[in-house]
């Protein structure tokens, strides 16, 4: 029973991506993949969400929240799995899309995603952080297409705020505005 399950959820998701890959703006393939884009994270800290330097955007790093608003926490390879951990990395990059979009209102402005830098909260012996960090990677490639392609860094470290499993940062570019 368990396989035939995880079988049709692999089949779903398959589908999901797909269908998302060939609905035309960032937003539909959100809603392609049942996703809908959370609230703005209010800063945990003295800084803002996201900063513009010409056509870029600096997006500070997004530690996941739950469903109820409060900040998920664990370490990966002791209280999260290696598949948890990815699950906690693609809410961080809905949260970072989240971001974008009240940035620069309507996510068709973004030229590419250009770099993501993932922290993951790990025991020492955990060497999987780039897998983990895929959670977020393949998200951005599902919802921006080749666009969504990007540099990036994935790296463990011993701690995060709020006991978070996994950080996120990005920066993106944006379509230039037409005179």
């Amino acid at each position: 029973m368990k396989t035939s399950l995880r079988l049709w959820l692999i089949t779903f998701s398959s589908f999901a991506i797909l269908h998302a890959a060939e609905t035309s703006t960032p937003e539909q393939k959100l809603g392609a993949l049942g996703l809908a884009l959370p609230s703005v994270p209010a800063a945990i800290a003295n800084y803002v969400p996201a900063v513009r330097s010409g056509n870029l955007v600096f997006l500070a790093g997004q530690i996941a929240r739950g469903s109820d608003g409060k900040f998920l926490s664990g370490k990966v390879g002791r209280e999260l799995s290696e598949a948890q951990g990815a699950n906690v990395a693609r809410t961080c990059a809905l949260q970072l899309i989240a971001v974008l979009k009240a940035e620069v209102g309507d996510l068709a402005r973004v030229k590419r995603i250009v770099k993501v830098t993932g922290f993951v909260n790990c025991v020492d012996e955990f060497t999987a952080q780039p897998k983990v960090i895929n959670g977020a990677s393949d998200l951005f490639v599902a919802v921006f297409g080749e666009k969504g392609r990007h540099a990036r860094a994935a790296v463990g470290v011993s701690s995060l705020p709020a006991g978070a499993p996994v950080e996120i940062e990005l920066i993106a570019e944006l379509e230039p505005i037409a005179p």
